[in-house]
């Protein structure tokens, strides 16, 4: 019995002993479920998402939603990740949380500021606050504290102010990403002492000043990324002491001046991206010495050359692209067989031709190629069949060169060729026959070439996809062929200045890409970031190089062609487009009275024609109108009023002959031509 007396005694004394040694950890966790119901009660909408956090859970701390814990019960990793917070971070209290190594934040609701009390928690190993646009102020200083810190992740926020020097405190970062926080200032020098740092990312922000030397030092680095800022002065030659560097992102500053001719030292360097500076001279040739290179993107700079061997052995290349420099070079000396995808050699001074010195097609080779823009450069020669055998084309434009000959004929066409463009070249012969195999083609442009004959009536149906046609400036003949309206989402039919002739056709009833209003943003997708294609028209009496990446534009201009009889009805259906011209033409007859129905015109143009009869009163509804010409026919009659013809608001000079009581007037008040002048 007194034996089980002392058992007694000793297991009470041992309980006593455990229950002294856990009453300080349950209380230290327990300031941890206090610290995070506080911070819930102060979020808006957060018990749906946040449910499991409750004081009267406490004792189940570690099995609350988003967290995790160690062995001793205290939690060390919190990721709210895209769970709808909305709120501030004012009543979190961070110095409850000793032991927590990771804090997510990313995608929420956050608002007001990021606290100086971050600094309190000194065991972080990541910090990520990523995607709360409304967090406002700037970063703590504090946050040069959190010396334990390896990733440090605070992108798309809505900060303000200068990177504090304090960064370069977190020795032990190797990823640091403040993008998109309107950071402002300069990048300070101190920041070279982040030497674990394997990735660098500043981008899309307001840095100015230019990038320290100091940058050298962080030779652990592999990604540095400082696009889009204001950042200038040249490139420090101490990135060559970047060795392990595999991508060097700098595009859209206003960087400048020669590169320093050991760029390539990294033999990991994958990608350059230096497009849109002010970098110049011959880019640097041993950008291909470490045999890794596969993205080169140096367009819109002032680059004047690229050695012979720059590229030649560049055997993992895989995009590059020098749009709108000023190399002068030739084209195949430039470059070996690459399995290349894509290459944006437009606006240089390229020249010579595409045939090898052994007398094979330079492009023959690239079977890889998706993407090919070599326009306006000096190019001259013909082209073969193997631009038709390039399996995986999508893009390709040669416009703007001195390309001769005729077309290649194919029986066989890319599967993927979207967008063809061979304006302002110098090509002859009939419509290309092997157009009739590329039946995914929605832009299309042969315009400014010696194209001749007629048009062929097989265009719709074997091209039905088709949103832009430019036929202009060749020398085709005969009617237009009635087939052309079965086009079902044509946006842009351009004819002009060609010996067309006939009547234009009537039955626009299948015209649906333009019988109704495009989207003002209908992105023209062609797959290939900074690459927006271009088409040439006529726009508002003036030659402009229309952009699409804006694709709400939708318009007919026949002008300069021989075309006779009336302007038929059926083109006053066409509600959604915005510019139509039938200048310089034979047509007859009246003006429509369904005029009016093209409610979204900016430009209209029906001169130099034998029009006649009354301006129809359904002018008026042209809310929209800015460039009006009627000029040279025989019209008569009164100018409708209460129409944007009374509220044109930029001065013009002009006359209004053989109106209403045969009157000259001058009118100043409008925003461009508008004339109406009878027979002599």
């Amino acid at each position: 019995m007194k034996h089980l007396h002392y058992v007694c005694l000793l297991l009470l004394s041992y309980t006593g002993l455990l229950l002294c040694a856990v009453r300080p950890v349950r209380a230290d966790v327990r300031r941890e479920a206090e610290a995070l119901v506080k911070w819930k009660a102060s979020l808006a909408g957060a018990d749906e998402s946040l449910g499991s956090w409750s004081l009267a859970n406490s004792t189940s701390l570690c099995r609350w939603a988003h967290i995790s814990c160690n062995s001793a019960g205290h939690i060390i990793r919190l990721n709210l990740t895209i769970v709808i917070l909305n709120g501030t971070l004012d009543r979190f209290d961070f110095s409850a949380f000793p032991y927590m190594e990771d804090l997510i934040l990313s995608q929420n609701g956050l608002y007001g500021i990021i606290p100086p009390g971050i600094g309190n928690m000194t065991s972080l190993i990541q910090l990520g606050i990523t995607l709360n646009p409304h967090l406002r102020g700037a970063i703590p200083r504090s946050i040069g504290q959190l010396m334990h810190l390896v990733v440090l992740e605070m992108s798309v926020l809505g900060l303000d102010g200068t990177l504090p020097e304090e960064i370069s405190n977190l020795t032990s970062l190797e990823e640091l990403h403040l993008d998109s926080v309107t950071l402002t200032g300069s990048i300070p020098p101190t920041i070279g002492m982040l030497t674990k740092l394997h990735a660098l990312s500043l981008s899309v922000n307001n840095l100015t000043g230019s990038i320290p030397l100091e940058i050298g030092n962080m030779t652990e680095l592999q990604e540095l990324d400082f696009s889009v800022n204001y950042l200038e002065g040249p490139l420090p030659g101490t990135i060559s002491h970047l060795i392990k560097l595999q991508g060097l992102l700098l595009s859209e500053n206003q960087l400048g001046g020669h590169i320093f001719p050991e760029l390539g030292n990294s033999s990991l360097l994958d990608m350059v991206e230096i497009q849109r500076n002010n970098f110049s001279g011959v880019f640097p040739s041993s950008i291909c010495v470490g045999g890794a290179l596969r993205t080169v993107s140096a367009g819109h700079n002032g680059f004047t050359g690229i050695n012979h061997q720059t590229f030649q052995n560049c055997t993992t290349l895989r995009y590059v692209d020098f749009t709108a420099n000023n190399i002068v070079a030739e084209l195949r000396a430039c470059f070996g067989e690459h399995p290349l995808t894509t290459m944006a050699l437009g606006q240089n001074q390229l020249y010579g031709t595409l045939v090898t010195d052994q007398g094979k097609d330079f492009f023959c080779n690239y079977t890889q190629l998706s993407f090919l823009d070599l326009s306006s450069n000096a190019l001259r020669g013909g082209l073969s069949q193997c631009f038709w055998d390039m399996a995986n084309l999508v893009f390709m434009d040669l416009s703007s060169n001195y390309f001769s000959g005729v077309v290649a004929f194919s029986r066989t066409c890319g599967d993927y060729l979207s967008y063809l463009h061979l304006a302002n070249n110098n090509f002859i012969g009939t419509f290309p026959l092997g157009l009739k195999k590329c039946k995914e083609l929605i832009t299309l442009d042969l315009g400014g070439n010696n194209f001749s004959g007629t048009i062929p009536s097989w265009i719709s149906k074997s091209l039905p996809g088709l949103k832009f046609l430019r036929l202009s400036s060749n020398t085709f003949e005969g009617v237009i062929p009635h087939q052309i309206l079965q086009f079902r989402q044509l946006q842009l039919l351009d004819l002009s200045e060609n010996k067309l002739t006939g009547p234009i056709p009537d039955d626009f009833t299948n015209f649906t890409g333009m019988t109704h209003e495009q989207e003002n943003v209908d992105y023209v997708d062609t797959g290939y970031y900074g690459h927006a294609q271009q088409i040439q028209i006529v726009w508002k009496n003036v030659d402009y190089l229309y952009i699409m990446v804006m694709a709400g534009i939708a318009g007919i201009d026949f002008s300069g062609n021989s075309l006779s009889q009336e302007i038929p009805n059926g083109l006053t259906t066409l509600i959604g487009i915005r510019y139509l011209n039938l200048s310089r033409n034979h047509l007859s007859g009246l003006i429509p009275n369904g005029i009016g129905n093209l409610v979204l015109v900016e430009s209209l143009d029906l001169s130099q024609n034998q029009l006649s009869g009354e301006i129809p009163p359904s002018f008026a509804a042209l809310k929209a109108l800015s460039v009006l010409n009627l000029s040279t026919n025989k019209l008569s009659g009164t100018i409708p009023t209460g129409s944007q013809l009374e509220t044109w608001r930029y001065s013009f000079y002009q006359y209004v002959d053989n109106m209403q009581a045969k009157v000259t007037k001058k009118i100043r008040s409008c925003i461009s031509c508008f004339q109406v002048k009878g027979p002599e």
